[in-house]
């Protein structure tokens, strides 16, 4: 192994290791053999997946640090056991029960020492600490609940509670026929009620997001802002030990840097490479290039509660106004589809209304001078300042927009931030319009409605539309209520169409989804559906550990 590999893990760099930071030590060899570099594109937010939609920290944090319930698998298209070994359902979809595997340990750290493995009340601790306002942690670090609130699942649970050590019930107050899909998320994972009870006692709760305990396949180590993550294996893992001795998440913002790190060999897997760099890393020999058609779809949002994005019309005619088949050359280079709708073209329910869409600056202009705004009016685009699956760049996009909008008189200014102020400021509504954007975290279509444009998403903060119609969420409602796909497919086609009409949001692109990695590196799995899982990756040369 090149001695240079990994510099991050073996050595300090000049550019990490200033005294203010204190950002490195060494490591021995042996630790840096046993090591993987994650090359990350932005900070997490929390180390917590209930408190957060941010693509950036679940990546580092849900699949790392912590189990859920049950899984998706798409591969197999269904649900598979987890934490829990089995479930079973009633006949009215209103009662679930769910089944705990034996011996499943939390992580000991130098701040927590579990005294019993897993048991039904961490998982009773880590739902109601979202779903109910009395829980002692409800309130603790203050960020909300985005996703639960946004899904409707906090107002969807009745009851819940331990009927013995390994069993849960879940009672509803209606069908939903996303539950489980909502339940198999990056979002659900599990806490330890024990090292809450603890934090509790020492008057000091907001820790249990800032130091996290989990079952999962790593431990927290520690995290640097802007200099890195590390974890380390967890040695009481329930399924087979982590493949790697460490995970380090080099924290490094710019695509560029991160492309020039993975050719030196300082960084062995980056996420969401340069779209116009693809071509050229298939050419590397040193290089593995992996990608997979992933649900998820670019879109420009309007802040419909600030004049003149109030107004259908003025939407309407900002959608025409916007070349997508341009984006798509000079952001994507072609490596995505146009969207005509915020539903994935791979879903069962997608209905794509092109028309409502189309490039039409001549009826942009017309829209507009039926709004009284003839003369243009001027406004902001924020752009994402990271590189995620569905947008590869958001400034360029960004000053391409701002070109077909002058043609119709609107005068577009670009603004953008650190991400986790940029995510601050865009849920408390200070933008015009944003480019960001959405990835499924399973395949039930209502992952693409409630999140993100449902009025309970708009009081979460993560409807970026800041858009609440009750219409719309009546036909998500009854979608929702029934098993039976056609209905549903029905109830889906409406919203689509509503939407259409509505323009809360403009659809941009399904785009391909890219990861690149050193070829020596074995076990990385880039899935359609939810983040990074790294508990199988490690260098071809690392012997694997079981438990």
């Amino acid at each position: 192994m090149a001695t240079t590999k990994r510099s991050l893990i073996k050595t300090c760099t000049a550019a990490l290791c200033l005294p203010v930071l204190i950002a490195c030590a060494p490591q021995s060899e042996q630790e840096a053999t046993l090591g993987v570099l994650y090359c990350a594109e932005g900070n997490p937010e929390s180390f917590n997946p209930q408190l957060v939609t941010s693509g950036t920290t679940l990546d580092m944090t849900a699949a790392q640090l912590y189990d859920r319930l049950i899984e998706y698998s798409h591969k197999e298209n269904n649900y598979q056991p987890a934490l829990a070994e089995r479930w079973s359902i009633d006949e009215h979809g209103l009662r679930y029960t769910f089944y705990l595997r034996d011996d499943v340990q939390f992580h000991t750290t130098d701040w927590f020492q579990p005294s019993r493995p897993l048991n039904a009340n961490d998982v009773v601790f880590s739902f109601r600490r979202w779903f109910d306002p009395s829980h002692p942690f409800h309130s603790v670090s203050g960020r909300g609940y985005p996703f639960f609130t946004a899904s409707g699942i906090t107002e969807l649970i009745d009851s819940m509670k331990a009927l013995d050590e390994h069993t849960v019930e879940i009672r509803l107050k209606q069908q939903d026929s996303s539950f489980l899909a909502n339940l198999a998320s990056d979002f659900a994972i599990i806490l330890s009620a024990e090292y809450g009870h603890q934090l509790l006692a020492a008057g000091t709760p907001e820790l249990i997001d800032q130091r996290p305990i989990g079952t999962g396949p790593f431990q927290f180590s520690d995290f640097r802002k802007d200099v890195l993550v590390r974890y380390h294996r967890h040695p009481n893992y329930w399924r087979e030990l982590a493949a790697s001795e460490q995970i380090v998440f080099r924290i490094t913002q710019s695509d560029h840097k991160r492309m020039l790190m993975l050719l030196t060999q300082d960084c062995d897997i980056s996420p969401y490479p340069p779209a116009r760099d693809v071509e050229w890393l298939r050419q590397k020999e040193s290089i593995e290039l992996q990608a997979t058609v992933s649900p998820n779809t670019a879109f420009w949002a309007f802040n419909t509660e600030r004049p003149p994005f109030d107004d259908p019309r003025v939407r309407q005619a900002l959608a025409h106004a916007i070349d997508r088949d341009a984006l798509l050359r000079a952001v994507y280079f072609e490596h995505a589809v146009r969207a005509d709708s915020i539903l994935p073209n791979t879903s069962w329910a997608h209905h794509p209304i092109p028309d409502a869409y189309r490039f039409d600056p001549e009826r942009a202009r017309e829209l507009l001078a039926e709004a009284d705004l003839a003369d243009g009016f001027s406004m902001d685009i924020w752009a994402i300042p990271v590189q995620r699956g569905y947008n590869p760049n958001a400034r360029l996009m960004a000053e391409r927009m701002q070109s077909d909008l002058a043609r119709i008189g609107v005068r577009a200014n670009i603004v953008s931030y650190e991400w986790s102020t940029f995510r601050r400021r865009l849920a408390e509504g200070l933008h015009d319009s944003v480019l960001i954007g959405w990835s499924a975290d399973h395949a039930d279509p209502d992952n693409f409605f409630r999140p993100l444009l449902s009025c309970r998403a708009k009081e979460s903060g993560n409807n970026r539309a800041q858009w609440c119609d009750p219409l719309f969420d009546d036909l998500l409602n009854a979608a929702i209520r029934t098993e039976l796909m056609p209905t549903r497919q029905n109830f889906y086609q409406q919203a689509q169409e509503y939407l259409a009409i509505e323009v809360p949001l403009l659809p941009i692109a399904h785009s391909v989804r890219f990861q690149a990695s050193q070829a020596d590196i074995e076990g990385l799995q880039l899935a359609p559906f939810g983040g990074i899982e790294l508990r199988r990756v490690k260098h071809r040369d690392t012997q694997e550990l079981r438990p």
